[in-house]
């Protein structure tokens, strides 16, 4: 009976992408999506899941360990919801750290110019001044409310190096 209601119908395969997979594991520590097991303990205290319903660790890592990228990382990715603040990696039975999948995930996205303008405005400002947020009077303000010394000005010409943006050599690439 299950035989003939299966017929002509089309079974929908799912192929798992070898090559996302091996992508994402270049980004972080080897292979840790291969180690979920789908528990959902991720999911338990997970804040970005309070405020959306596209967002959920335990199905971000189903589909990280069936290779399915492009449901994943583009341009209207619901990865950038993540707040990065690790409760599903400390949750995790296996170590798997879903935060740092997430994040891993997000620097693809970075890699290839996919970012929310805000995400824009964070690079742009970190690439001009070193810092994610732009140095302000209020910043300098509550430092001394609180006894703490000025920032010192960030050694742009270091960051540069370390980025890729220079060679070290006081020559611009």
């Amino acid at each position: 009976m299950a035989e003939s209601a299966g017929r002509g119908k089309k079974d929908k395969v799912v192929r798992v992408d070898f090559a996302f997979r091996r992508e994402l594991a270049e980004k972080v520590e080897g292979n840790l999506a291969s180690f979920c097991y789908q528990c959902g303990a991720c999911v338990g205290d997970c804040p970005a899941m309070t405020y959306t319903d596209d967002f959920n660790p335990r199905q971000i890592m189903l589909k990280v360990l069936y290779g399915l990228g492009e449901d994943l990382i583009g341009d209207e990715s619901f990865l950038w919801e993540c707040t990065n603040c690790y409760n599903c990696s400390e949750r995790c039975p296996q170590e798997v750290k879903p935060a740092e999948v997430i994040i891993s995930m997000k620097n693809m996205m970075a890699d290839r110019g996919m970012y929310p303008p805000g995400v824009e405005k964070v690079i742009n400002t970190f690439l001009a001044e070193g810092r994610t947020v732009a140095m302000n009077p209020a910043i300098d303000k509550n430092r001394a409310r609180f006894g703490l010394a000025p920032l010192s000005p960030v050694p742009m010409d270091e960051i540069a190096v370390l980025i890729g943006l220079s060679d070290g050599e006081g020559d611009e690439e």
